[in-house]
């Protein structure tokens, strides 16, 4: 433990890799940062100089108005990456969101990697999580306890479909997240079989055309705002959580209330947010894949952090595996809503 703190410390602002002089993931602005997803609890305006994949580039230029041709800023595929002060950094697939990545970093014969947000399932829009081999490994934790384990996403999918084809005068209005969510949920539509035009909220809109720019077809997708409401009935549509019981859902034809969340599980959180149809779709790991996935790496020691921290460190205590709750600050239990 006492060589690893030597070069990468923990703050509760973020991971600070001292040799290279630079962040991973900060909650402020710094002078560098390595980011691995677009999601405002990773991502940020400010920083004076940003490495990322390409797709997270992006995602940051569109959502927080990151010069991607800045020199100071660059942008590395999966499997490569930059060397910094004597560390050697890399990025790899996370199985997140587009873009998203694990970095691992290589000093002085040791490795460790972050893996940002991530997830096990397949997901059509961005390249599935790879196991990187580590002697730390840092791991969020966001649906740490046993009681998370979700379903099968093709059965949750096959929910909504009955809904829809159960109820052709009325929609079913999907609350998605804007990044990743809204645009996995179609992407899974298209997979089963729908495809008739899918209706979105004006807020998705640039998110999807980004999307579609990096190669993910998500099929002829239909601004609400644009189309009579007679139009939508017996169809799909999807808007930000925050939307599903404001105003501007008074123009659907008698919506049936959907959320696509891993906090669905919950019955309590769909019913606070009186969601008629909850769908158990997230971006995390549940409690099965993030335990198989530490076993499966074989870290010397394990970091934690990003939600359920404690019971995935009493897990790892447990089998015998030595660990740590980082409790940074500033991560959402989930995307942003």
């Amino acid at each position: 433990m006492a060589r690893t703190a030597a070069w990468l410390e923990p703050h509760p602002h973020g991971l600070y890799v001292r040799p290279a002089d630079l962040w991973i993931d900060p909650s402020r602005p710094v002078e560098r940062a390595a980011v691995t997803h677009g999601h405002a609890d990773h991502a940020r305006s400010g920083h004076h100089a940003v490495f990322a994949t390409p797709e997270t580039l992006a995602i940051m230029a569109l959502r927080y108005g990151v010069d991607t041709a800045a020199s100071r800023n660059a942008a590395f595929a999966y499997g490569d990456g930059f060397e910094r002060g004597g560390v050697r950094f890399s990025f790899h697939p996370a199985g997140h969101v587009l873009g998203s990545a694990q970095i691992a970093m290589e000093y002085r014969g040791e490795r460790i990697v972050v893996t940002g947000d991530y997830k096990r399932r397949a997901d059509p829009t961005c390249a599935p999580f790879e196991i990187v081999p580590c002697d730390i490994f840092i791991t969020e934790a966001t649906f740490g306890l046993p009681v998370f384990r979700h379903p099968p996403t093709d059965g949750e999918i096959a929910k909504l479909l009955a809904a829809v084809r159960a109820e052709p005068d009325r929609c079913v209005l999907v609350g998605a997240y804007a990044l990743g969510k809204a645009q996995r949920v179609i992407a899974e539509l298209r997979r089963a079989g729908w495809d008739a035009p899918i209706f979105i909220h004006g807020a998705l809109e640039r998110m999807c055309a980004l999307y579609a720019d990096h190669g993910v077809a998500l099929g002829d997708l239909r601004l609400v705002g644009e189309t009579a409401k007679a139009e939508m009935a017996g169809q799909v549509v999807l808007a930000p959580p925050s939307a599903l019981h404001d105003r501007w859902s008074r123009r659907l034809p008698d919506p049936i209330t959907a959320m696509a969340s891993g906090w669905m599980r919950v019955r309590q959180r769909a019913r606070a947010r009186m969601v008629e149809l909850p769908l158990v779709i997230s971006d995390h790991a549940d409690w099965d894949e993030l335990t198989a996935t530490i076993a499966e790496v074989e870290p010397r020691e394990s970091w934690i952090t990003h939600g359920s921290e404690e019971g995935l460190l009493r897990w790892c205590e447990l089998t015998q595996r030595r660990a740590r709750a980082l409790h940074l600050v500033g991560r959402d239990l989930e995307e942003e809503a």
